[in-house]
Formats: C-alpha cells, structure tokens, sequence
C-alpha cells in the first residue's frame, strides 16, 4: 500500500505517469507497505500465463528475494525510477523516505534493488554517473542504500506514520528498535534474488536439466 499523502500524475513523455506527494513527507516515512491485497505469481505462474498478462506482469511488478512477481494493488505501481530516489526499500518488505519528499514531489525508486530481469538504459540525471540499470545492482550498491536506510531509520519515531498499522507487529517492533539503536538493521542485500537461482529456475520451468 502507497502512502495516502499521494496521487498519480502525468509526469512527462518519457516517463510517463508516475506518484507525488500531496503533502510534506518527511525523511524516515514509511512510504510503501507490502499488504495482503498485493498478488504474488511464481515463475510457474507467470510462464503459464497468456502474452496479454506476461506484458502487463513485465511492466508493473518488481521480484522479491525469491523471485517472485509482485502486483501492486494500488498506484505503488506507478512509482518511476530514479537513479537517485528519494524511497528506499528495506529487508522488511516496506520503503522508507531517505530524505524529505515536498509537496508536488514525484516519490521515485530504484530499480536497481527490485531485481529486474534485464538491463535497460535511464533516463539521464544530474549528480550521477549511473546510465544503465542492471539486475545485479543490489551487490554493487547495497552498502550505499544501507548506508541511507541507517541514516532514514533514525527519524522512525519522529514522524507521523499513517501506513503504520499495516506493519507486521515483529516487522514495527523491530523498526522501532532500529530507529533507536538497539538493533542492527539488515541489509537491503536480503532482497537480492540470485541470478544463478534464476537461471537454474527457468530451465526447470522450460525443462531443461
């Protein structure tokens, strides 16, 4: 579930529709809730599924650190790449705002964490170097984004949290104890679905040993 200080908008052509900010969003918001209305497919699922579906699985789910697709429900899905997002995802199977997201901002993520299957070029944008999202871009920057989940974490408890009860009880209970230094965080890095896994499933999938 997506933040409900949010709402879809043109953003431009190449891009297309993305989420803004209706409201101030502050730096260690949760902006993203992995709920029980979201749909997980296999890749049993989705290889048996007719082009129609696979397309529309291709364009608006990301895979989770067992491969699956996940669908968002609600305009999560909508949410555009940046190479540098103002949203984060965590090993808690929700994101969290790293820094301040204003009133009319477009909330952005990076694929780079959400286990595409293949590379694709991005858009330009100034301050980084980066042009090309690749599926393994979790083991080259996990220090990176850990190092601003840290840094969000600390700013938990200051603010209004209206995706709160939505969290799994454990999932809060150990957010909270992140946010005050009594628990080591875990690292974005359990997200990563292993490629090698990947491959080894597919050729199950297509039978081939």
């Amino acid at each position: 579930m997506i933040h409900p200080h949010t709402e879809t908008k043109f953003i431009s052509p190449e891009k297309g529709y993305g989420v803004v900010a209706t409201k101030f969003i502050p730096k260690g918001t949760v902006t993203w809730v992995l709920d029980k209305l979201d749909r997980v497919f296999t890749e049993k699922d989705v290889a048996e599924m007719a082009p129609l579906y696979k397309k529309i699985i291709d364009t608006y789910t990301f895979r989770d650190c067992n491969g699956n697709y996940i669908l968002c429900w609600d305009n999560a899905r909508f949410v555009n790449h940046s190479f540098n997002s103002n949203c984060i995802t965590t090993a808690y199977d929700f994101e969290i705002a790293v820094r301040d997201i204003h009133l009319g901002e477009e909330l952005t993520d990076d694929y780079g964490y959400l286990n595409i299957t293949e590379p694709f070029e991005g858009i330009e944008e100034e301050g980084s170097e980066r042009r090309v999202v690749h599926p393994d871009d979790l083991l080259r920057f996990f220090q990176v984004w850990d190092e601003k989940l840290i840094e969000a974490f600390r700013y938990f408890l200051d603010n209004e949290q209206p995706l709160k009860s939505i969290l799994e009880p454990q999932t809060l209970e150990k957010s909270i104890k992140i946010a005050k230094g009594e628990y080591k965080m875990d690292s974005i890095l359990n997200c990563y679905f292993d490629s090698s896994e990947r491959s080894k499933r597919l050729n199950e999938l297509n039978g081939v040993k």
